[in-house]
């Protein structure tokens, strides 16, 4: 088998269907396994042993492009896939395998994919999280009748990232990093939108308490998130902010994920990183708002997912509906350090 995987476009999601591609070796030991995925999911990709190669995604997320697609898929014919396996649900996803003529194309029904797909899977809403339904795609379709016909979540396997040990030493290194305390990481950042943050105030909290208790805070998240973290440090007691370091905006995100590796718990909104540091090994606390974790837990040997049970939660929007984010300013940092040691 010579299998062609259209990766998902989001670094969390990426990092859950590793689920998929260990379940194909598994399955099919022989197989080599090509993912393509944009270009910012390409350290992650290599960072997998299952894949063979991390091929670079050229067209733009959302870009439709049918010329451009058309193009890529015939370039693709000469590779000889015999298989490919498409995550995301839209059609323009599923064009590339369909020029490319690879014989066996599976995914799940979305939107208008009949004919781009010849093992169509009609039944995704009967795998209750995201990653059964990576792995789903890997078994025969007349075995996948529901979730039960994986034996569940823990019967799965979870994502693992190689770490390099040189390489990760050098990244501390770089950013005169020590791991003589213990370190907790932070990523307070959520590309989804606000209804998935955390306070800042709560952060710093946290951070404050286990500086106190003879940890050290690392800061993770994008350029974007640059402001967030400096409130948090600047919300920290002015003594034990010489034990916090924002990295955020000044990692690459290979960096992020060595970084991570050396975190012994990071505390995280439901983000790409949170799938990230479950990947590295790290005990994962685990903020809910807007979200559930009956669909994108964490896949760590360790996990604390923390939420409030108001009412109106899960709502999955980017932005409170009501206004008053009070699932996430009534989750009390108190439940937080109580997972933590």
């Amino acid at each position: 088998m010579k299998i062609l995987i259209i990766g998902p476009s989001w670094v969390g999601d990426m990092v859950m269907s590793q689920s998929l591609y260990i379940t194909l070796k598994q399955l099919y030991p022989e197989a080599t396994i090509d993912v393509m995925a944009p270009a910012w999911c390409k350290p992650i990709l290599e960072r997998m042993p299952e894949v063979n190669q991390a091929i670079e995604m050229p067209l733009g997320h959302g870009d439709f492009n049918l010329l451009g697609r058309r193009a890529l898929g015939k370039e693709l014919k000469n590779d000889n896939y015999t298989h490919a396996y498409i995550c995301p649900n839209s059609a323009k996803s599923a064009l590339i395998p369909w020029f490319a003529g690879i014989p066996v194309r599976t995914g799940w029904k979305g939107e208008m994919r009949y004919g781009l797909l010849n093992d169509l899977r009609p039944n995704k809403k009967s795998f209750q999280y995201m990653v059964e339904r990576y792995v789903a795609l890997a078994h025969p379709k007349s075995k996948m009748i529901d979730s039960s016909s994986l034996g569940g979540l823990d019967n799965l396997p979870r994502p693992k990232l190689a770490i390099d040990t040189e390489v990760q030493q050098a990244t501390l290194t770089k950013f005169s990093l020590s791991t003589e305390k213990p370190v907790l990481g932070l990523c307070p950042g959520a590309e989804f939108g606000p209804a998935k943050q955390w306070p800042v105030e709560h952060y710093a909290a946290v951070a404050n308490e286990m500086i106190n208790r003879g940890h050290q805070v690392w800061l993770f998240g994008s350029a974007k998130d640059k402001e967030t973290t400096e409130t948090i440090k600047s919300l920290v007691g002015s003594d034990n902010q010489k034990s916090v370091f924002n990295l955020a905006g000044d990692t690459s995100l290979i960096e992020a994920v060595d970084l991570l590796a050396a975190c012994k718990t990071v505390v995280s909104n439901d983000s790409g990183l949170m799938h990230v540091a479950a990947a590295v090994g790290c005990h994962v606390v685990g903020v809910y708002g807007s979200t559930s974790p009956k669909y994108t837990p964490p896949l760590a040997e360790k996990v604390d997912i923390v939420g409030t049970d108001i009412e109106c939660r899960p709502c999955f929007k980017r932005e409170c509906p009501l206004g008053h984010l009070k699932c996430l300013k009534e989750l009390d940092p108190k439940l937080v350090l109580t997972k933590l040691n």
